[in-house]
C-alpha cells in the first residue's frame, strides 16, 4: 500500500511517519541564514552525530539529548521550515507529490538513495573537523539529486 499517497502527514501512524524519512542525510547538514537578508546557505558540514560514510545518525533515538536544537520533525513543524531540500518526503508529501523512485518506499532498498545521489554520505564532513561554517557553503543539498532515478 502506498500509504503516502492516501494520508494526510497528519493522518500517518508513528510507523509511516518515520518510514518517510528516506536516511539522506540532508537536514543534518549546518545551514547559515544570513541575518539581515534571510537568506538560506547550504553547508556540507554534517551534525556530529550523523556517520558521514553512511548518513546515518549515531544515536537517532536519543539524540536530542547531545543535540539539543536537533529538530523532531512533525506535520505543524513541517508547515514552519523553508530549509528541507526538495527531494525530502515529507516535504513532498505535504506539497502534494509522490516519492522518487530511489525512495526507499518505492525501490525497496536503502541503497537506492545513494545511487541517485540524495545521500550526504561520502560527500559531508564531520562538524568537529570542520573549522568555520563559512568555508563549508555549498549548493547541492538544496538541490534535487542529478541522477534522480531509481538505480
Amino acid at each position: 500500500m502506498s500509504f503516502w499517497r492516501e494520508k494526510s502527514l497528519d493522518e500517518m501512524s508513528k510507523a509511516e511517519w518515520e518510514s518517510l524519512c528516506d536516511g539522506c542525510g540532508r537536514c543534518c547538514l549546518h545551514k547559515l541564514r544570513d541575518d539581515d537578508t534571510g537568506e538560506l546557505d547550504f553547508t556540507n558540514v554534517a551534525c556530529r552525530l550523523l556517520n558521514t560514510q553512511t548518513a546515518q545518525c549515531r544515536n537517532y533515538k536519543d539524540r536530542r539529548k547531545f543535540v539539543p536544537d536537533c529538530v523532531q520533525l512533525t506535520p505543524a513543524k513541517l508547515r514552519k521550515i523553508d530549509w528541507l531540500p526538495p527531494s525530502c518526503a515529507y516535504r513532498l508529501v505535504a506539497e502534494g507529490k509522490d516519492l522518487p523512485p530511489w525512495h526507499p518506499l518505492r525501490s525497496g532498498t536503502t541503497e537506492s538513495v545513494i545511487a541517485a545521489g540524495a545521500s550526504v554520505a561520502g560527500r559531508c564532513i564531520d562538524e568537529r573537523e570542520a573549522g568555520p561554517l563559512e568555508h563549508h557553503i555549498v549548493e547541492w543539498p538544496g538541490k534535487r539529486p542529478r541522477k534522480a532515478r531509481a538505480p
